[in-house]
């Protein structure tokens, strides 16, 4: 452990699911984590409590996302709670993780521009500008990691915009890399699949089996199943992989 001792981290979402599970993974790893979240303080105050159990250091940090003035709001609380634990602004680690999301999904006929544009927002332009504006903060050697879906790759009609703007974080990942290769800051994307992030559906016999049916594993992912991939490309040991689409599925994909 401690492969992050020294480095700080934001992870986007990490009040539930698999931005929790990042969270936690990244406090035990020893980075000082900003736990963010969009409108519900009670849950990201429990990821802090859980990284603090642990020994690790975090603090919780409130921007909705996909309004005006987002990424300003999330950076001024970052930058305020790392000078006060570490007496810098330096950001190593950025995880985009938050997401809008339809669980049951919508069918492409009932798609509003409302609430296309609200994905897009939320899930494409808001990681933009937060690298955008982390730059200025992550020294040469610091790592990006966005969180995708295997549904770019599988046809989910009920899913449509949702994919595309996973798609959209794909590219992403793909030009930041090209771009920061010189700084030797990576730039990679961590596509899960089924995960059970404590949606009630989880809990649904029926549902559950079928889930898992996707697998090669024959079960749902648990979150901390992603998060440690996603730590992984947090270390010094993921240092050559950039650009790079990890599938972390659990074999979802393979027909």
């Amino acid at each position: 452990m401690d492969r992050l001792s020294g480095k700080t981290a934001l992870v986007t979402g990490s009040s539930r699911g698999i931005g929790r599970a990042t969270a936690v993974k990244l406090g035990r790893e020893g980075a000082v984590v900003a736990v963010h979240y969009a409108e519900n303080q009670g849950p990201a105050e429990e990821t802090v409590t859980l990284i603090e159990r642990d020994g690790g250091r975090a603090f919780a940090v409130q921007a909705r996302l996909g309004v005006p003035g987002d990424v300003q709001e999330l950076f001024r609380g970052v930058e305020r709670g790392l000078r006060e634990r570490t007496g810098s602004t330096t950001l190593d680690i950025l995880i985009n993780n938050a997401a809008a999301s339809s669980p049951s999904g919508v069918a492409p006929e009932e798609v509003t521009p409302e609430l296309f544009d609200r994905f897009f927002a939320v899930n494409a332009k808001a990681p933009f500008f937060l690298v955008q504006r982390a730059l200025s903060l992550l020294p040469d050697g610091g790592r990006i990691v966005n969180i995708s879906s295997g549904l770019t790759r599988v046809a989910n009609p009920t899913q449509l915009v949702y994919a595309m703007t996973k798609g959209a974080i794909e590219q992403l990942t793909l030009h930041f890399a090209r771009h920061l290769g010189p700084r030797g800051i990576t730039v990679n994307t961590v596509a899960p699949g089924n995960t059970d992030n404590g949606n009630p559906v989880f809990q649904i016999p029926e549902v559950a089996e079928h889930l898992a049916r996707m697998s090669a594993f024959n079960r749902v992912a648990r979150p901390e199943d992603v998060a440690d991939v996603v730590a992984f490309l947090a270390t010094d040991e993921a240092r050559w992989i950039t650009g790079t689409l990890i599938d972390a599925s659990g074999g979802s994909l393979l027909g």
